[in-house]
């Protein structure tokens, strides 16, 4: 069975499937200035529509049909500045750079030889002075951590499976 196929199906068995966001990135959203948002496998938009609600621009990318498509009604209804995008994480090219990229609990879900591409296009879509956020299992995030340390990026939060990174800059 293919991710589409999968997340598909689970997500039309259960509208709330990844459950509320997690307290980091809500209490990041909720001390963050508006601004634009990039959210890498946002699955049914939990954390893009909780920053569309704070008043960010949103764009969601996930390989899953239904759960962009679930997003985009609840932003529609809502009147949120979210955009969804169907597209594989692990081919998707930003095109553009966003204050905040979020990978929430997708890493782990992509085969060993995709993270780190992934995780480098989605530090590179951060804007100077933007911020990265993931959440990960722990042996998921020492990669990670490496990754944004390697390059001079401070650690705004860095648990075990929680990384807030602020990229240098303005």
């Amino acid at each position: 069975m293919s991710d589409e196929v999968k997340y598909d199906r689970h997500y039309r068995d259960d509208p709330a499937a990844c459950g509320a966001p997690f307290a980091e990135l809500r209490a990041f959203c909720d001390g963050a200035e508006p601004g634009s948002v990039l959210d890498l496998g946002c699955g049914q938009g939990r954390d893009a529509l909780m920053f569309a609600r704070a008043g960010h621009r949103v764009v969601g990318v996930d390989v899953s049909a239904v759960g962009i498509e679930q997003m985009r009604e609840v932003g529609e209804a809502e009147g949120l500045d979210v955009e969804g995008v169907v597209s594989d994480i692990r081919t998707f090219e930003p095109g553009a750079r966003f204050d905040v990229v979020i990978l929430d609990r997708v890493l782990h879900m992509l085969p060993a030889d995709a993270r780190d591409p992934v995780l480098a296009r989605a530090m590179e879509a951060v804007t100077p002075g933007g911020h990265l956020l993931v959440a990960e299992g722990p042996k998921g995030m020492i990669p990670v951590r490496a990754s944004v340390e390697r390059v001079g990026w401070s650690l705004v939060i860095a648990k075990a499976n929680r990384l807030i990174a602020r990229r240098p800059g303005p």
